[in-house]
């Protein structure tokens, strides 16, 4: 017998499921990020407070599972191709509630065949089917034991196989599943604050006012200047809070990415000239000179490289607007630097390299199931690659950084030890960072991202 939603017209899918399926559209068909698209279409929406955030909770969870879920929904089809790309956008969303927030199965089925309406009214029948089938799949689920096998244990988390293999052999089984439960969770909000244009007192009094104090941020007995956990997000919805952001007074930058900006930079002196590598849209870079304010009393002379053209305007547009001071600011190939900096040292190069972002899955739910080993592979070479090309460009006694936010052992250590074994790398030594001689923190609970760096001095 079908569900009662199937015959009943009047039963018209949630508002908060229709953004969260036109959110999986968006996401699917321009290969955008969850997050940016509901920034636009739901966060500013007409939506209820509650929608909103029903809505946002289904769109990051699809979009954080949706391989799994889509082996869900072919084993329950008698061939994939029955359905179009549409209705597996509206299947994802009832499959999600059914296999992972356990709800009502006779309302995740009703809203389910409704959600396929609105998309393909001749499709509603073949929808109940399979959404009964995919309720009774609900027993059976992960397909497996999680203890004894892996692609179980992968399932469990929505993670391909081949990631939490990879995860279990890099972290150990213990570590691994608790980065991928970690992975699932919301991700905490960090406050950096702008020492180029405001002060701590000034920002925390601001969010006290919005009856949400901040809490400082500490990786060990270090404390993160300017650094602060918003345990309250509504607040940035606050005017007073609002103007310290159009200000460029603050803004939101993962805890730990705010403590390798400060981590690379040496304490007791400050360099000549710094090359940022990789510098995208220019948080870091407003991290380093707002570091560098608080250290040395002045901004750095610093240059900037990245190696696409829109990301270099956007830089010198954001950096003015926070007050950061970009000597230049370049575009080129960061494997070539010989190209864009001919015969020009630096004190001071930071590589924020590019990675497989696997440390800000809760950010960037979707990347599990977009990157693979292949890509794996390809990343770890270019870092290697920037590494080297960047070791001519190190003057003498001056310092080599390179960070990712990544917990793959080949997009890190291996890289960094390749280096350090290289013809290149031979005049280089470790250094300390932020206490240690590798930065690196694990995901969990309430944790900031997973991110790496270690900086290395140039001795001949």
């Amino acid at each position: 017998m079908a569900y009662k939603g199937s015959r009943d017209r009047a039963a018209k899918a949630s508002p908060a499921r229709r953004a969260a399926l036109e959110v999986g559209a968006i996401v699917r068909t321009r290969s955008a990020y969850a997050q940016d698209v509901i920034a636009k279409h739901v966060d500013g929406s007409s939506l209820s407070p509650e929608d909103r955030a029903f809505s946002t909770k289904l769109a990051l969870g699809v979009a954080s599972s949706s391989g799994t879920l889509d082996e869900v929904i072919d084993r329950c089809l008698k061939s994939p191709s029955d359905i179009k790309s549409d209705v597996r956008d509206a299947l994802r969303i009832s499959t999600y509630e059914i296999m992972f927030l356990d709800k009502s199965p006779h309302a995740a089925v009703d809203q389910g065949v409704e959600l396929v309406r609105s998309v393909a009214p001749k499709a509603t029948g073949l929808a109940n089917a399979v959404l009964r089938k995919i309720v009774a799949a609900k027993q059976d689920f992960p397909f497996g034991d999680p203890a004894t096998d892996v692609a179980a244990l992968a399932r469990s988390y929505a993670f391909p196989e081949w990631l939490a293999r990879r995860l279990v052999a890099d972290l150990g089984l213990e570590s691994a599943v608790a980065f991928m439960e970690a992975s699932n969770e919301p991700a905490p909000v960090f406050i950096a604050v702008n020492g180029l244009k405001s002060s701590d007192e000034e920002v925390l009094a601001a969010f006290e006012s919005a009856s949400a104090p901040l809490r400082a941020v500490t990786f060990g007995a270090d404390a993160v200047a300017g650094c602060y956990r918003l345990e309250a997000p509504r607040a940035l919805q606050d005017e007073a809070v609002k103007r310290l952001f159009g200000e460029g007074k603050i803004l939101v930058s993962d805890a730990a990415s705010q403590m390798v900006a400060a981590g690379v930079l040496p304490k007791g002196r400050k360099p000549s000239t710094f090359l940022e590598v990789g510098a995208g849209r220019a948080t870091k870079t407003i991290l380093l000179q707002s570091n560098a304010k608080r250290l040395y009393g002045s901004q750095l002379d610093l240059y900037t490289l990245d190696n696409h053209e829109f990301k270099t305007n956007l830089l010198v547009e954001r950096a003015q607007r926070y007050g950061a001071a970009v000597a230049r600011a370049c575009t080129g190939d960061a494997t070539d630097l010989d190209a864009v900096f001919p015969d020009r040292s630096f004190d001071e190069v930071f590589i924020d390299a590019p990675c497989s972002g696997l440390g800000t899955l809760r950010r960037h739910p979707e990347i599990r199931w977009r990157i693979t080993e292949k890509d794996i592979d390809a990343l770890a070479e270019t870092g290697f690659a920037m590494l080297v090309s960047s070791a001519g460009h190190v003057a003498q006694g001056g310092s080599l950084a390179y960070a990712t936010c990544t917990v793959l052992r080949q997009e890190n250590a291996e890289t960094v030890k390749r280096f350090l074994e290289s013809e290149a790398g031979a005049a280089f030594e470790l250094d300390e960072i932020c206490g240690n001689r590798v930065f690196s923190t694990r995901l969990g609970s309430r944790s900031s991202d997973a991110h790496f760096a270690v900086r290395m001095v140039r001795t001949r």
